[in-house]
């Protein structure tokens, strides 16, 4: 019934085994990947005919997380998967990026990549395994691809580099890196790291992909085994009616347009040409034909030629002339600036612009209660720190629809969370929940950097001990054939028609994050030595700036919740909560603070000020705390009797008042002096075999010496 086709590999001391043919058989590739335990189904499928008019590749890679994967329900009322989590949509990005390059130029083909997790032995991530499987996939299936493509995580632990380490060992390891590449070259490069230095960084990279060459071996006898014959695709070539007219009429003309300073004028003056020339075309080539009877092909087509060759155009001049658009040399850096509380409410505020790159960063201190929950097919667990990203269209000057985040949104967001995480203060040091938030209010190239940079100043702002600043930048690369020009700090231009997206972000001391994606099939170990070089220089400079706005952390805001952390011993702990949580719940309602008290006895107060903290920190060492001699206390009276009065000087502690330490003056009758209820000071004289002696009469005579 079946005809399965299998085949195995060791990598990293333990067994991949790809197999096909017995699962998902209607699909053009289909892949059943297993490593150790973890077992996921990579599918490929494209549509019947190429899209008509497309100007991209509509390419889909989607990542499915199924809880019972690992044994677990969805959360949840309805109790079944639905949406992606966030994790799963970053994890499909890391799949399609090695993935998109590596198909012809000019392919239209709607393709649709899902990746499957049947199996997680929490041991074996199936991130990496996506790439692969993809790659499989694709390079049996019909569709035309450039692969094979593999792709590799790397931890660094005690000096040595880890290849595919479990959960548990990125926990200890000071890098956790993911790199995608082909035979070739590495073409996509995912990291975050303790601040490590460039060469070391460098180094990771070229170990991951000694490994993926063995993976892509391993997939081309895979093909051998069971390949199907690719379909026959040749890009369609321009009208050289459209080409010639566009070259004589507008090539000097629209050399000078791209050269334009200012983003907004530069796109007027480029679309102003375009339209002009496109309106000389059709009177030329279609002069009797009514507006709405003019086919739409050549119409098409005439914008697809005009806009390669203003990409041509672009990359001419930086590659052999070292000429940038806006003048700049290959590596300097845009105009920089930045402030520190430019919002009056929040807990800390930033506003970082670079050239016509802006982020609005905000930084709020929370409780416990606002940590995040984080429930996927890893273990269950809370985030005290964490960053949303937002991009509105207003920030490039364009309406447009504003809803949930997208791909892009959550990737450029954990991108800057993943830069900022490294510099974080443990909970111990500082124990707040951490939110920042960057809304980008102007773009023009590496909004994810700009949210870096705006975030740590924010940080800094809201008076969160931040290690040292945390700066981005973004290196381009434009390359033709062994020519090539490494760009630092690219714009939105330069990003779109170049090769390279490489961004770079750390502290003065080294590499916090890394992410690299490209358009061409590789790029080679000189020029990832040469962008982090040019990256490190750059950084510095920014970080230069950012100090001087704010070099450490600043005061607490006053309507910043103030936090108070103590350790009680194990056995006071019932006593604090009380039966049902009536001690607790008392102070809570009582001071209007919030505690949370975890089993190995530490208790943390939220309070909304220094006053309120103080008193609900009395409270709670009320019910902890021992009665010491010689302290202290006020307490009320709870009992009278002939002899004296019970007190209550601490929850659940009574001591007597014997009616000889009432007071100075003699007592004859208690009742005469005290009442039920009445609060007053005493102090403990005696503490013999448990019992707690009390007297009023000595604070008095001490008040009288002292006077």
């Amino acid at each position: 019934m079946f005809d399965e086709k299998t085949l195995e590999m060791e990598l990293a001391g333990r067994t991949l085994k790809v197999s096909t043919g017995k699962i998902a058989r209607q699909s053009c590739g289909a892949v059943m990947i297993q490593y150790g335990d973890t077992v996921l189904l990579s599918t490929v499928n494209r549509s019947k005919e190429p899209r008509k008019g497309a100007d991209f590749f509509p390419l889909t890679v989607d990542y499915i997380e199924k809880f019972y994967a690992a044994g677990k329900f969805p959360g949840g009322f309805n109790k079944r998967e639905s949406r992606p989590s966030t994790d799963a949509t970053l994890v499909a990005r890391l799949i399609d990026r090695p993935i998109r390059p590596m198909f012809p130029e000019g392919f239209t083909y709607d393709v649709h990549i899902v990746n499957t997790v049947f199996s997680f032995d929490e041991q074996n991530t199936p991130d990496y395994l996506g790439i692969i499987g993809s790659s499989l996939a694709l390079s049996i299936s019909d569709i035309p691809f450039l692969g094979p493509v593999a792709g590799v995580t790397v931890g660094y632990i005690d000096g040595e580099f880890i290849l595919n380490p479990s959960p548990e060992q990125l926990e200890k390891s000071l890098l956790d890196l993911s790199v995608a590449g082909t035979k070739d070259a590495v073409n996509m490069v995912e990291a975050g790291a303790k601040e490590l230095d460039e060469e070391t960084m460098l180094k990771a990279i070229l170990f991951a992909h000694d490994n993926i060459k063995k993976i892509c071996a391993f997939q081309e006898e895979f093909v051998k085994l069971c390949g199907k014959e690719k379909i026959t695709f040749e890009k369609e070539e321009v009208d050289t009616v459209i080409s010639s007219f566009i070259e004589e009429n507008g090539h000097e003309r629209l050399q000078a347009a791209v050269l334009t300073l200012g983003k907004k004028n530069r796109e007027e003056a480029v679309d102003g040409l375009e339209e002009e020339l496109l309106s000389a075309f059709i009177a030329k080539q279609y002069p009797d034909v009514a507006e709405e009877e003019i086919p739409e092909e050549p119409i098409l087509a005439f914008k697809k030629y005009y806009h390669d060759l203003m990409k041509k155009l672009v990359r001419e001049a930086i590659l052999y002339k070292k000429h940038r658009v806006d003048g700049r040399t290959t590596t300097e850096i845009r105009p920089l600036d930045a402030q520190i509380n430019v919002l009056p409410i929040p807990h800390g505020s930033a506003l970082f612009t670079r050239g016509e790159t802006q982020s609005l960063a905000t930084a709020t201190l929370g409780t416990k209660d606002d940590e995040q929950l984080v429930d996927n097919l890893e273990k269950e667990y809370y985030k005290k720190f964490y960053l949303h990203y937002n991009f509105p269209p207003y920030s490039v000057g364009e309406t447009g629809r504003m809803g949930a985040p997208g791909r892009r949104e959550l990737g450029h967001g954990s991108l800057a969370e993943r830069a900022l995480r490294y510099v974080i203060p443990t909970e111990e040091e500082f124990p707040y929940t951490i939110r920042v938030v960057s809304d980008i209010t102007e773009s023009n190239g590496s909004s994810s950097q700009a949210s870096i940079c705006g975030g740590s100043l924010a940080l800094m702002s809201a008076g969160v001990p931040i290690k040292e600043h945390v700066a981005g930048i973004a290196m381009g690369l434009i390359k033709e054939g062994e020519e090539f020009t490494v760009l630092t700090d690219i714009m939105g231009l330069e990003d779109h028609l170049g090769d390279m997206d490489f961004k770079v972000a750390g502290t003065k001391s080294g590499i916090t994050a890394l992410q690299m994606d490209i358009k061409i099939t590789g790029i080679t170990e000189e020029i990832m030595r040469i962008a982090l070089n040019q990256a490190h220089v750059a950084r510095q400079q920014i970080l230069e700036v950012m100090n001087t706005a704010i070099s450490s952390p600043a005061d607490l805001k006053p309507n910043v919740p103030r936090i108070q952390q103590i350790t009680i011993p194990k056995d006071k702990i019932a006593i604090l909560i009380g039966p049902g949580g009536k001690n607790i719940k008392g102070i809570i309602e009582e001071t209007g603070s919030t505690i949370d008290i975890t089993d190995d006895g530490k208790v943390s107060i939220f309070s909304k000020d220094l006053e309120v903290l103080e008193n609900t920190l009395r409270l709670v060492n009320n019910y902890v705390k021992d009665v010491e001699l010689n302290e202290v206390y006020e307490g009320k009276v709870v009992g009278i009797q002939k002899f004296g009065a019970f007190m209550e000087i601490l929850p659940g502690k009574e001591g007597l008042l014997h009616i000889s330490e009432i007071s100075k003056e003699r007592v004859a009758n208690v009742e005469d002096v005290i009442k039920m209820g009445d609060v007053f000071k005493v102090k403990v004289i005696s503490l013999d075999n448990g019992k707690i002696a009390l007297s009023k009469k000595k604070l008095e005579l001490e008040n009288t010496v002292a006077e």
